[in-house]
């Protein structure tokens, strides 16, 4: 069994910056797939961003919504069994809940939500113009 909990949201101007955690507590292995999704209002949960261990090349991959790509960073402290989002230059669209999964089966597709089997109760992030 995993725990996910989010935090660092808030209310930010437009091309302000925020850093959102994860922790998690329970199995976290080096292989647990990492993520965070994101829902605005009247919408559907989205992928925002992944990280994911690669035996192939011996290090951490990380995914990126097209959305977001260039402005947000995803990385994971496995010491903590924290995964963070660093979002710069946040725009008004950005703006949601913002919720971070995990998974320890091997999946296909990152991008979908039915891959992941652990969820956080998410933690609000907004975007003023």
């Amino acid at each position: 069994q995993v725990q996910l909990v989010e935090s660092g949201g808030g209310l930010v101007q437009a091309g302000g910056s925020l850093r959102l955690s994860c922790a998690a507590s329970g199995r976290i292995l080096r292989s647990t797939v990492m993520c965070w999704f994101r829902q605005a209002p009247g919408k559907e949960r989205e992928f925002v961003s992944a990280t994911t261990w690669s035996g192939t090349f011996n290090h951490y991959i990380t995914y990126y919504a097209d959305s977001v790509k260039g402005r947000f960073t995803i990385s994971r402290d496995n010491a903590k069994n924290t995964v963070y989002l660093q979002m710069n230059s946040l725009k008004p669209e950005d703006t949601g809940v913002y919720y971070c999964a995990a998974t320890l089966r091997p999946i296909t597709t990152i991008q979908a939500m039915e891959a992941y089997t652990y969820w956080g109760q998410g933690t609000q992030v907004t975007v003023s113009s």
